[in-house]
């Protein structure tokens, strides 16, 4: 269990009842689906998520620099072609690159969050490599004469000296929205619309030096004492033995996210991971196609689940998963300092089969 605890408290609105059945689509029985029809990946996420909650900052990218120390580790120890389940923004594409799941879900209170993985899934989609991603993110012109296999660090670096336009802003939102409403005719509401293009403007404004509080009205106030690794920062940090391993470290982990989200094979859901809906629902759906979590990146959300007293309830909802003895938490907590200053969060992966031992696994 997480013990450490970071400032700031969260809001959990309260989902939908317990009693409300849970709706799973049906894509196939007895084993993992090698795609999804885009009605199949609409029906999902919308029969698997609960109502929208809240939390304390829009967590736009994550604020976790040594998230990759453990990678080494996580590859050494779990099976790739399983299911992953992670929550929050960027960093599950690091992760995801790393275990290589056949399916991932990532799991959010937030609306907002859902949004955001959109606005990536039609990014990768579109875009032709690394350096394209990037620009496209950012609203900038790809930089030319990178030669092949550049690094992330050469890639950001070509990318910072490259001004960003309000004109390729638009021309980028204008191809999302035509990705996501045109090509896989997804049913977004005008409310999901507003939030990408929200989103979208945040890369652009603050670009590749964008940080965990970069949107928030007092951003000033929020960092201080604590520093916010940037974008930049965190495409360019390393493992635990120094090699790099961010989705956009190398052109084999951006390829491999880019065909899970072309073949819709990475499902954002709305979900309290103590609430009655979603996470059992992303069981079900797995247990009904013989399917095994690999990993389930928690983050620190289960300090925030403790202070509001539902931490039993996300402990019985991870223990009715389909897990096995290599089924692995990772988990952020503070716990060193960055050399720039302020307290960093860092990772421990532990078993998820030992940790909710116990844990009410009633319906």
């Amino acid at each position: 269990m997480l013990r450490r605890e970071r400032a700031g408290v969260v809001v959990i609105v309260a989902a939908v009842a317990a009693a409300i059945c849970l709706r799973v689509p049906a894509t196939a029985t007895g084993a993992l689906p090698a795609h999804l029809t885009d009605q199949e990946f609409w029906s999902l996420v919308t029969e698997v998520s609960e109502p929208g909650g809240t939390f304390r900052s829009e967590n736009l990218l994550s604020n976790e620099l040594r998230l990759q120390y453990v990678i080494p580790e996580l590859v050494r120890n779990t099976p790739r072609g399983r299911a992953y389940i992670g929550v929050g923004p960027e960093q599950n594409f690091t992760y995801i690159a790393a275990v290589q799941p056949a399916i991932a879900f990532i799991v959010d209170i937030r609306r907002g969050n859902l949004q955001l993985q959109l606005m990536y899934k039609a990014l990768f989609e579109l875009s032709s490599d690394r350096a394209d991603f990037a620009a496209r993110l950012f609203s900038r012109k790809a930089p030319d004469s990178l030669g092949s296999q550049p690094t992330a660090k050469q890639i950001f670096e070509a990318i910072a000296l490259s001004e960003s336009s309000e004109a390729v802003y638009e021309r980028t939102l204008k191809q999302i929205e035509t990705q996501l409403s045109g090509r896989h005719a997804f049913p977004l509401s005008a409310d999901d619309l507003k939030g990408i293009a929200h989103v979208l403007h945040a890369f652009y404004t603050f670009g590749p030096d964008i940080n965990y509080s970069s949107t928030e009205s007092d951003a000033g106030a929020a960092t201080s004492g604590n520093y916010r690794p940037t974008y930049a920062e965190l495409m360019t940090a390393t493992d635990g033995e120094g090699h790099p391993r961010s989705y956009l470290a190398t052109d084999e982990a951006f390829a491999f996210i880019k065909a899970l989200e072309a073949k819709n094979l990475i499902v954002p859901v709305v979900g309290d991971f103590a609430g009655p809906r979603a996470l059992r629902a992303v069981g079900e759906y797995l247990k009904a196609r013989s399917a095994i979590v690999s990993a389930f990146y928690v983050s620190n959300v289960e300090q925030y689940l403790r202070v509001s007293r539902v931490w039993g309830s996300f402990c019985g909802n991870a223990a009715r998963l389909p897990i096995d003895d290599a089924s692995t938490f990772i988990r952020a907590g503070r716990g060193g300092r960055y050399a720039r200053g302020g307290t960093a969060l860092t990772h421990e992966l532990t078993s998820v089969a030992i940790e909710v031992d116990g844990c009410d696994r009633r319906p």
